[in-house]
């Protein structure tokens, strides 16, 4: 309860009393008929009085007990902060030293601490696993400016060396995004992605085994570049510049990643 409040209340409690002080000293009206309505009143404001006394001492007694449970609860941290201070303190030499996230996990109650400790004092070191060997994709490499500059001037026209090597990313971007697929067991594919998985299958032939290749429908699965003209005037000088090369057969023109 804010302090303004508190203060009302107990103006209001003392304004009431006075009244009924006052109406006490006039008792003797009770032997007047006409004065009874009075006395009525008076009965009310005790009423009123009491209820708010009572109140009052049922507010009082709930922060008593909120204020006991208060005072349990930091004596359990103080207690708690101790024990985490001296196992802090004793740290057996055969455990693994502290690391930065030891001391981050130190709370200012020492819960943190305690947790930690309290697992490397129980847990048995587990040994390293050796980790999963990461297939790698590969990409085609960027456009030099010396190798931009080298190119025909009929070869490159109006195309400039940024658009050139956005092609480049986009195609990357394609690569990664089969192959990942490819990479992927079959059993966590959803039916789309299953659908594109089999049609990779169907795509390969002897000669591409062992390389990395697109076509022209992964380029619009996994990029937004338009297979357009001018597409394929970079691709020409993707070729020149051996980024990529063509392999053909059964209708379709696979790039090849160099």
């Amino acid at each position: 309860m804010a302090s303004s409040s508190l203060e009302d209340l107990c103006l209001h409690i003392n304004t009431k009393i006075s009244n009924i002080k006052k109406c006490i000293l006039l008792r003797d009206i009770g032997e007047d008929d006409a004065r009874k309505p009075v006395l009525h009143k008076i009965q009310n404001e005790v009423i009123l009085v009491h209820d708010l006394l009572n109140k009052m001492e049922s507010e009082v007694k709930q922060q008593e007990k909120l204020k006991d449970s208060l005072k349990e609860i930091q004596k359990a941290a103080e207690r708690d902060q101790k024990e985490a201070q001296h196992l802090l303190e004793h740290v057996p030499r055969y455990l693994p030293k502290p690391t930065q996230s030891w001391y981050v996990a130190q709370e200012p109650r020492g819960f943190g601490l305690l947790l930690a400790v309290s697992r490397l004092a129980v847990e048995p070191k587990c040994e390293n696993k050796p980790a999963k060997e990461k297939k790698a994709i590969k990409e085609a490499a960027l456009i030099t400016t010396e190798e931009f500059e080298s190119i025909p001037a009929y070869m490159k026209g109006r195309i400039t060396y940024d658009q050139i090597n956005a092609v480049v990313q986009q195609m990357n971007k394609a690569v990664v995004g089969k192959y990942k697929i490819l990479y992927q067991p079959l059993k966590s594919m959803s039916a789309p992605v299953r659908n594109l998985y089999h049609r990779f299958m169907e795509e390969e032939t002897k000669d591409t085994k062992g390389v990395f290749f697109i076509v022209e429908d992964d380029i619009k699965e996994f990029t937004d570049l338009k297979v357009d003209k001018r597409f394929h005037s970079i691709l020409s000088i993707l070729r020149h510049c051996q980024r990529v090369r063509e392999v053909r057969g059964s209708g379709l023109i696979r790039y090849v990643i160099c």
